[in-house]
This record gives structure tokens, sequence and C-alpha cells, in this order.
């Protein structure tokens, strides 16, 4: 399969691969070559005609365009403007997408750590946090030094290597207002995260993120897992430290892992470095993907709000009931108030990477976006730094930085995040960031970064097929099994700033 019109609506087809001037698509002689990803006109365009694909606008061609050839960003303009009035309309609209959902109940489990407040986590490590940036140092070195000392007797532990994480980050301090109740909740949401068998706190004791208020925000702990301490009321802060987390890891080196059904696995959906394959292969995988662990009574989690802009509507019109549209409304209109009160073009997307991969306006980015969590009901909406408290589908708030969203999704409580992308990009976030690529090609171009290849579905493969590999890969990372972004070392957080720093 070379092309692919994917709703019967659309005026356009999308190129599977590189495509040659004179081949034919839906019987018409192609004027143009068309790079992989790209939209190709199936009729004539005049200047100001929309672009359907999707089975929906998503935008206007700025120029007359005739059948046969390519149209991108540079002849096609958004049609989205400003804030919107919305009406609950609960409808079955979907975006269509090749292949159907794999549903009924299954009695599929992994193996996890239940910890004492009922959670499971999918990792053993121990992390490292600095209340604040001018700690970070030290945290990195407290850390690296502990892991000095137990790799002679790692091997010795009775599950996986317990790994030694610290996560540096500039903030804490100089923050007002928002910005700085997100740096706090944010980084109390890693203390209680399940992938944590333990934690370390690390305060400076001069910061704006005082820790006696911080450690009331965390709320209760076992002290034999999570420690807090000052380092300007000790004198050898390493020394310190150390001792701290030889205390915690005798406790985590005890925890084994156990089976725990698939129904408590919280999982983040997350793309970039998308490209015009992303809404046809690998968010239509994840999709299916999503609607299967709710099936089984699970948890999935979509973000980025600017990449719903355009197609929120399908969104909100599955939402299980007006108080939950509300909340979809709200975190829709409340993050283009950000966009505007800051100056800047709610519609300013897609990125240069995205343009190049053949992605036009944000209207066609997010209806390839949103298709990452499937037809599921919406059973949730999280303000940014919320923890998850309903199974199901939910939403969260956060912008599409690659970073800083697949942070949230992590601190509400997703286990791993698996992150689609057609461009490629090697990071990972505090919880394991598994790399799912659009396209064949960059999985073996790139195949130190991407951990499973959904552009066999431009091949024929079928997604029921493809769709059982790719459980079976998420169960066992969830299982134990190292992700590349893991593999790499590559372990970061990031948090939402928005306002001034002092």
């Amino acid at each position: 399969m070379k092309y692919i019109k994917i709703n019967p609506a659309d005026n356009v087809a999308v190129a599977l691969t590189d495509l040659r001037s004179g081949e034919v698509v839906e019987g018409i002689a192609l004027q143009t070559d068309i790079p992989r990803g790209h939209k190709i006109t199936l009729r004539d365009f005049a200047a100001g005609d929309n672009v359907i694909k999707y089975g929906f606008p998503i935008g206007h061609v700025t120029r007359d365009a005739a059948a046969g050839t390519c149209i991108d960003h540079s002849c096609i303009k958004t049609n989205l403007e400003g804030l919107l009035e919305y009406k609950y309309e609960p409808l079955d609209t979907v975006v269509s997408s090749k292949g159907k959902a794999i549903v009924g109940k299954s009695t599929r489990t992994f193996k996890g750590f239940r910890r004492a407040d009922g959670q499971a986590g999918i990792r053993n490590q121990i992390w490292v946090i600095p209340t604040v940036g001018c700690v970070a140092g030290i945290c990195e070195e407290i850390a690296r030094r502990f892991r000095d000392e137990i790799s002679p007797r790692a091997s010795l532990c009775r599950n996986d290597i317990i790994e030694v994480v610290a996560f540096p980050h500039n903030y804490g301090c100089s923050q007002l207002g928002d910005d700085h109740e997100n740096t706090r909740r944010i980084l109390a949401d890693m203390v209680h995260h399940p992938n944590a068998g333990g934690v370390l706190v690390v305060s400076l004791g001069c910061e704006n993120n005082q820790l006696d208020s911080f450690k009331e925000l965390v709320g209760p702990v076992d002290p034999a897992r999570v420690r807090f301490f000052k380092t300007q009321d000790v004198e050898d802060e390493i020394e310190y430290g150390l001792q701290q987390l030889r205390e915690i890891y005798e406790t985590v080196s005890r925890d084994v892992r156990e089976d725990i059904p698939v129904s408590e696995l919280r999982v983040g959906l997350k793309c970039g470095g998308s490209d015009g394959l992303s809404g046809i292969t690998a968010n239509p995988l994840l999709g299916v993907f999503s609607d299967w662990i709710v099936e089984q009574g699970g948890t999935t989690v979509l973000t980025e709000v600017p990449e719903m802009f355009g197609a929120e509507t399908i969104l909100m019109n599955r939402c299980q009931d007006e108080a939950t549209f509300d909340r979809t409304v709200a975190l829709i209109n409340d993050f283009k108030e950000y966009f505007i009160k800051q100056g800047m073009p709610v519609y300013e997307n897609p990125s240069p990477g995205n343009k190049a991969g053949g992605i036009s306006t944000l209207e066609e980015k997010s209806l390839g976006c949103t298709q990452k969590c499937g037809k599921s009901i919406v059973r949730g909406v999280l303000k940014y730094g919320e923890r998850l408290s309903v199974k199901g589908l939910n939403l969260l708030s956060a912008p599409g930085n690659d970073l800083v969203a697949s942070t949230a999704l992590a601190a509400s409580g997703c286990q791993i995040v698996l992150f689609t992308t057609g461009r490629g990009t090697p990071f990972g976030s505090f919880v394991p960031t598994m790399k799912i690529s659009t396209n064949t090609p960059l999985f073996e171009k790139k195949g130190n970064w991407i951990d499973f290849n959904a552009g066999v579905l431009a091949e024929d493969e079928s997604m029921e097929a493809v769709a059982e590999r790719f459980i079976d890969a998420v169960l066992a990372a969830a299982s134990g099994a190292p992700v590349k972004s893991e593999i790499n070392g590559y372990r970061e957080i990031a948090i939402f700033k928005s306002g001034v720093t002092l």
C-alpha cells in the first residue's frame, strides 16, 4: 500500500511512502513528487476551499491547487481562531482509524511491586529529589556515590538491580503564585509515586519551598522509605545523605515483584516529533491499546492541551456527563486564555519538524494526536499536578512540550509513558518512556531510541496483530524489561513555568 485515504469524506490522501510524479492515486496521475507523510490532492482546489482529512476540515488552501499535487503548510491555513462557545452533544463521534479495537476482558497480569498504600509500581528505584535547584548538584553527587557503593552487591538483590536516580531541576525558589505551587505539587507527587521504592528529599534550608511546609503537603509517609533533610543543618551533607540512602536501601532491597492485574496499570499517552503518519499508524495503535486497558478496568491519560485544539469537541462529546464536559471546556479555554494573556497566537503550531513530516495545521495535528486515546468515554479531567483518582480515560492539563507533558503524566501517577514519534527523540521522563515509531525507516535508523515499530501498519500488517504484539511489549516493560531511554540512562524532569522569576 503506497497511500491511504483515511476517511471516505476526505478530499486528500496521504503518501505512505515516497511517491513519484506519474504514479496513480485514486485514479489521478500525480503531477509532482509526494514525500512520505504528505497530502495528495484528490480534486482541484480553489483558494479558500477546505482541506478534509480524518473526515474533518483541517484548514483551507490559500491558493489554487490542481488534483494530483502535494499541498503542505506553505499553502494551507488554519480555520481556528480565538475562544469558542461549546455545547454538550454526546454523540458517537470518533475519528476514523485503521483497524478495530481489541475488546473483551482479559486475565493478563504484570509483575509489579505492591505498595503499602495499595498502588502498584513497575520499578523499584530510589529517587533523590531536591526541593530547590540550589542543591541539585548535591543530589546528583549523593546518588552517584551511592550507586558506586552498592554496585558490588547489587547482583545479590532478589529482584531487578535497584537504581538510584537524582532528578535535578531549576526551581523551588524565586517563584510566585502558581509557579511556586506547581513546583511543590510535582515534587510531592514524585514522593508518592509507586515506581519509587524509596525517596530521599534534599533541602537547602532557606528556599521558598521550605522543607517543613513541603512535608505538610506531602503528608504521611513510611519513614523507612522516605527521608528528608536540610543540607544547611548538617556538617557533611554528602555523608549524611549517603547514610540515609543506606537505611532506605535496606528496606527497598527486600521488595519482590508479584502478579498484579492489568487493571492497575496507569498509562500516559504522549506524542512528539510527529509526522504525517502519526495519525495513521502509531497514534491509532495507542488508541487501540488505550481502549483495551480501559476495558480491563485500567487507566490512560491524554494530555498536550494545545494539541487538542481543533479536535476538542470530539473529546467533549465523549465525556461521561455534563459535569465532566464542563471541566473539559475549562481545560481547553483556560489554556487558550494562557496564550492570549501572554500575547501569543493560540494556534502557532505545528513545529518545523512536524511540517517537514507532512503536518500543516493545528487541526491536522490535533485530529491525529487525539487518536491516542481511542474511543473510550472520558471519565476524569485533571488539573496540572493533580493525581489520578478516577479509573478509565482521563484528560490532563499540560502543554505540548515533550518533557514538561511527560513529567506531568508521570506525576499524575502513570507508571509508564507511551510516546509516539515520527521524527525521533531520545529523552526519558522519571518513569519508563517507551518510544513507538510511526514509520519503519525511523525504527531502522534509530533503533537505539525506538522500542516498537508501528510503521508496519503502513505496510499492510493488521492492527489486530500489531496491537497484540504491542500489548505484550508494554506488559513486558511493566514487568521490568527496560525501555531504550532507561538503557541509555536518559531520565529527566521538567516543571511547567508561566510567571515571574524573582
